[in-house]
């Protein structure tokens, strides 16, 4: 008998739509008006959720640096943010959630960065697809968003996490000694990479991806 898949919502805005830099003011004070009005947005879709103010005195870190809300604790958030775009994923019935999101015009030194931060069978496939941008990118954002649903972040070497990413697949299901199983699923947007992750059960019985909704501003 199928279940109803469990839900997760993802809200995508251009950073233009949320932060419009002051002119005037000097490179770093730009940088923390952004991170402002990145926690101010935040916050907005977060109120929305749970019909109910959210201010940043209700957001707490745990230990590893992930922010989580103490008086609603039945709501799993994370959020992430590259130059183009900022991410929020929640869910109500999945544990441990975890986003990242990348521009694809981003400059990247892909093969430096495969090279330090692939794991051996990673390198193996992105040689083996002669350095496929799209294969970089959803392994990238896969690695950036497990380890952050697993509450760890760059604790973990990213080399050490092998994603299974298989060429063909948008999702997948991974494990790590330290951080247990992680399920995921890559979505190629318009001009930006956006994977979600979540954690996942040791068995694969049964196992069913949620329903994923992706709201784009």
């Amino acid at each position: 008998m199928n279940k109803t898949p469990k839900k997760i919502c993802v809200n995508v805005s251009r950073i233009q739509q949320i932060f419009s830099p002051d002119p005037s003011a000097v490179s770093s004070e730009q940088i923390q008006q952004q991170k402002q009005a990145i926690y101010r947005h935040r916050n907005q879709l977060l109120s929305g959720y749970l019909e109910h103010d959210i201010q940043n005195s209700d957001i707490e870190r745990n230990p590893h640096g992930k922010p989580f809300l103490t008086a609603f604790p039945q709501l799993q958030f994370n959020h992430s943010h590259s130059r183009q775009h900022y991410a929020l994923v929640s869910s109500f019935e999945l544990l441990d959630v975890g986003v990242d999101v990348e521009d694809l015009d981003r400059k990247v030194r892909f093969d430096a960065l495969a090279q330090h931060a692939f794991h051996p069978n990673e390198l193996q496939y992105w040689q083996d697809l002669e350095h496929d941008a799209d294969y970089w990118f959803r392994v990238w954002t896969t690695k950036e968003a497990v380890l952050k649903a697993s509450g760890l972040g760059i604790r973990l070497s990213l080399n050490e996490l092998d994603t299974r990413m298989h060429p063909n697949a948008q999702g997948g299901i991974c494990h790590h000694p330290q951080i247990g199983h992680f399920a995921y699923q890559n979505f190629r947007l318009s001009d930006c990479m956006l994977t979600v992750a979540w954690r996942a059960a040791p068995s694969c019985v049964g196992f069913q991806f949620p329903q994923i909704h992706i709201i784009q501003h």
